[in-house]
């Protein structure tokens, strides 16, 4: 992940790549240094930014950078801005193991999971290794330490029918794309997406952006429009939602894939989110799914369905191919399943 190119079946977070690594250590020179270096690179000073903007100042006021460090900042506000930021404390503890030289288990590694591709495929991610970090801090932590890619229109096609086979009953899952203008923005599912006409998820599920600012929107109790995914519906929308309404998400891949929206006036209802992306109605070519926690493989399988159930696509060539499909009727039951009279 990040802008090299990784091999699948590799556990890319085992070492830093030299990129990633040069990443890191720019990072940490933008928040300990007066000015941004000409040779910094955008993703770094977002995330430099975001980080100072998490600090309270005393008047009530937010920091705009480094810049601002020469004011008083007493004790009481750092240690709240420490203990509240998560990745802040995070960054101090890799600072003080490596400034030490502590030989415990915690370096930079300890900020980035391991990230895995599927076997014999190459792949180039929208995000970074800043960005990996910074969407990573605020899952939950039993999710934090791996992701697998489900699905990448670079790996999978531009295919709204392929996303639909390819993520539902996986576990939770980060989704994410770029739009034409270069704003990266997605969402976090906390529960396995299911592919049906109701919302679906709970309270743990957010938004977020990356380009052109860093930002986690979480939930605002006024509604539980959390998740949506709907495909082969006539009467209502088919696509991938969350937070806001039908015809109104706050993010919005619609079934018609590569376009989508972002609806937000002033902000999405489940998510108090602005708007994501550039343009209200936008367009997109790079889409990412990520599966997050433990192996998404073992979801599938405790989830009692066939690969046919959540692959329309290959249900629609068995079906036109005059096969059929026979293992209908021929499975066990669910345990809710209820026979109709």
């Amino acid at each position: 992940m990040g802008n090299s190119r990784s091999r699948s079946g590799q556990n890319v977070c085992s070492q830093f790549l030299p990129a990633e690594r040069a990443e890191m250590e720019r990072l940490f020179a933008t928040l300990s240094s007066e000015k941004s270096s000409s040779s910094t690179s955008p993703r770094v000073q977002v995330l430099a930014a975001q980080l100072f903007s998490e600090m309270k100042l005393a008047d009530g006021k937010k920091l705009l950078g480094p810049q601002w460090l020469d004011c008083d900042c007493d004790q009481a506000m750092i240690e709240d801005w420490v203990f509240r930021t998560h990745l802040v404390a995070t960054f101090l503890s890799v600072v003080i193991h490596r400034g030490f030289l502590l030989r415990l288990s915690l370096g930079l590694t300890t900020l980035v999971p391991k990230r895995q591709v599927d076997q014999g495929q190459e792949f180039e991610s929208v995000l970074d290794v800043l960005s990996v970090i910074f969407v990573n801090s605020h899952l939950p932590r039993e999710q934090r330490h791996r992701w697998h890619l489900l699905f990448s229109t670079e790996l999978h096609g531009h295919s709204f029918a392929q996303l639909c086979g390819r993520i539902p009953h996986r576990g939770p899952c980060v989704a994410l794309l770029e739009d034409h203008d270069g704003y990266v923005f997605g969402g976090f599912a906390s529960c396995s997406w299911e592919i049906k006409p109701q919302f679906q998820g709970d309270d743990k599920c957010f938004l977020f952006s990356i380009s052109p600012n860093m930002a986690v929107h979480t939930c605002t109790g006024y509604n539980n429009h959390y998740m949506y995914l709907n495909h082969g519906q006539q009467t209502i929308p088919n696509g991938l939602g969350m937070g806001g309404q039908h015809n109104y998400f706050g993010l919005w891949i619609d079934v018609d894939f590569g376009k989508g929206h972002s609806k937000a006036k002033p902000t999405c209802t489940t998510y108090n989110s602005p708007q994501l992306s550039a343009k209200e109605d936008f367009r997109f070519e790079k889409m990412e799914v990520w599966a997050v926690g433990d192996t998404s493989e073992l979801n599938l399988a405790n989830s009692g369905k066939s690969i046919l159930d959540v692959d329309p696509e290959a249900q629609i060539l068995l079906t036109v191919s005059g096969r059929g499909l026979h293992s209908q009727g021929l499975r066990e039951p669910p345990d809710n399943y209820e026979e109709k009279p």
